[in-house]
């Protein structure tokens, strides 16, 4: 006899927050496509968001596209004059990259290549690639709608190029932006980053998930009390070193598996257009399902578009807003084309020993690549780094440490990055309330800092469930009212790249007099 018994309070909760989670990311409601194509269904924010990247590459003739080049070698060359703002340029890029940089770039590859397959890694590689055109439209608005505070300190974000680019209608616009933006933080850029974080402290000595959240906490208030340029000192010092630390690890894993490299592009290029060779022909439910798992994770990895990354930009040492949009758009590069491409490689090319088992008849059987195995997440990305390097120290795979210090770093900045994105939000919001203070705002920020680190060890050892799906709903809080500001400010954007550095009206202020000075740039990089 069977039951049609209500869910629990909980599981209702759950089971809804699912649907519209579902919803947004996977355009299904109660399992069933809301809008499909070929079969499969269609998620609004992979629209929304692919088709701003692609206006804006249009918008600014390829641009992005155009200066790729000399912008990743711009990165490496110092300013000839230090304009005004809190750190570097290139600091300002390494603040940013510690936020996108983070589990996404190790276990949500994984994720994209279970649910899309090989070819899942093109479909990243294109949205990358409009992805840099949102970016360079973030950074280059971020800092020509930059604010100076009374105490002469700069900050900025969507809030402020909502608030001076398109002015008091439109304050409504900012607000929604920084609720979904304190959302986002406490949820995405804390919870489940500090719940990753207890975890491999788990795997790696065994201590209790609560003692890595603790450490975690800590070590993270020790350098968000400084603010902004402590968080920078520290991105731009572990940033370069920790991602080139993975991709010369990652190189090495390919060189030592080079004899699969040709099969691995070729399950990539053929997958991205549906070929099946047992089928002998294309097949456009597979190319749908490589599309949506290659968009969703490229998206969700390098942030194009979320809002998140032009906070950080705001601050940067610079009054040439193009300039500081390349380097924007070089974080989305190194992001998505470099980082979770070497994931993706060595997964797909590393062999060694795995298993898969049959979800029918339950047979086990042995392969060659970790993706192929039913290794998922973090696991499948642990397992290829752990068949490349099999030595062992202390009864660990040398392989496994690369993958699981690398985790630890990347989670360990993103949440110094995404605790100033909180900040700003917060701080926001607290100047519209009548009788807002400097002393005040002071007071906020340290009782903001205590709760992230409270957050931090929380989040260490709780079950997530829920919260990853609060965290997609939270991510779409932040991109909706974004993407709008960006859109409503694209002619400004297109101007600012073809070297007008005041573009746009100023609402409520003056035209900042730093754009009227000569442009502070790197030697060599002009637009």
């Amino acid at each position: 006899m069977t039951t049609d018994a209500p869910a629990s309070g909980m599981e209702a909760v759950i089971d809804r927050v699912t649907n519209v989670s579902d919803f947004i990311w996977g355009g299904t409601w109660n399992g069933d496509p809301v809008i499909s194509l070929m079969g499969q269904a269609i998620p609004p924010m992979v629209i929304i968001l692919l088709g701003a990247g692609l206006y804006f590459m249009i918008g600014l003739r390829f641009y992005p596209l155009r200066k790729l080049f000399s912008s990743l070698a711009g990165i490496f060359k110092k300013s000839d004059k230090e304009g005004e703002g809190e750190i570097s340029p290139f600091a300002a890029l390494s603040t940013a990259l510690s936020g996108q940089v983070g589990t996404g770039n190790l276990a949500g590859v994984a994720t994209a290549i279970t649910l899309g397959g090989p070819g899942a890694i093109f479909w990243m590689w294109v949205t990358a690639l409009f992805g840099m055109a949102l970016a360079f439209a973030e950074g280059s608005l971020a800092v020509r709608y930059r604010e100076r505070t009374a105490e002469g300190v700069y900050r900025g974000g969507p809030m402020s190029y909502i608030a001076y680019g398109l002015g008091p209608k439109w304050k409504w616009l900012a607000i929604l932006f920084c609720i979904g933006t304190l959302f986002s933080a406490l949820v995405t850029g804390n919870g489940i980053q500090a719940n990753s974080f207890g975890d491999s402290v788990h795997e790696l000595t065994g201590l209790q998930e609560r003692i890595g959240g603790a450490i975690a906490a800590v070590a993270v208030f020790v350098v968000i009390i400084g603010g902004i340029k402590s968080i920078g000192r520290v991105a731009e010092t572990i940033v370069p070193w920790m991602a080139g630390a993975y991709i010369l690890m990652a190189i090495i894993a390919l060189i030592i598996n080079f004899p699969y490299l040709p099969e691995t592009f070729g399950r990539i290029f053929s997958g991205a257009f549906g070929y099946d060779a047992a089928a002998g022909g294309f097949l456009g439910a597979m190319i749908m399902i490589a599309i949506r798992a290659g968009v969703a994770r490229g998206l969700f990895s390098n942030e194009a578009g979320q809002g998140s990354t032009p906070i950080a930009h705001a601050v940067a040492q610079t009054n040439d807003p193009a300039a500081q949009g390349r380097f924007a758009m070089m974080g989305t590069f190194i992001d998505t084309i470099v980082i979770c491409t070497m994931t993706a490689l060595v997964m797909l090319t590393v062999s060694g020993e795995f298993t898969s088992t049959d979800a029918v008849t339950g047979a086990v059987t042995t392969v060659e690549h970790a993706w192929q195995s039913d290794l998922n997440g973090f696991a499948m990305t642990s397992g290829a780094f752990a068949a490349a390097f099999p030595f062992e120290i202390a009864s660990i795979p040398i392989g496994t440490l690369i993958a699981s210090v690398a985790l630890l770093l990347f989670v360990f900045t993103t949440l110094l990055t995404w605790s100033y994105y909180g900040e700003r939000a917060i701080t926001y919001l607290y100047d519209m309330v009548p009788g807002a203070s400097l002393k005040g705002e002071k007071r906020l920020h340290f009782l903001w800092k205590l709760l992230w680190c409270l957050v931090i060890y929380i989040g260490s050892y709780q079950n997530l469930e829920l919260v990853w799906r609060l965290g997609d709903i939270s991510n779409a809080a932040m991109a909706l009212p974004n993407i709008v500001a960006l859109m409503a400010l694209s002619g400004v954007v297109f101007a600012l790249a073809r070297g007008v550095r005041d573009a746009g009206p100023d609402y409520g202020r003056d035209t900042p007099g730093e754009f009227v000075k000569e442009a502070t740039i790197a030697p060599g990089d002009n637009a």
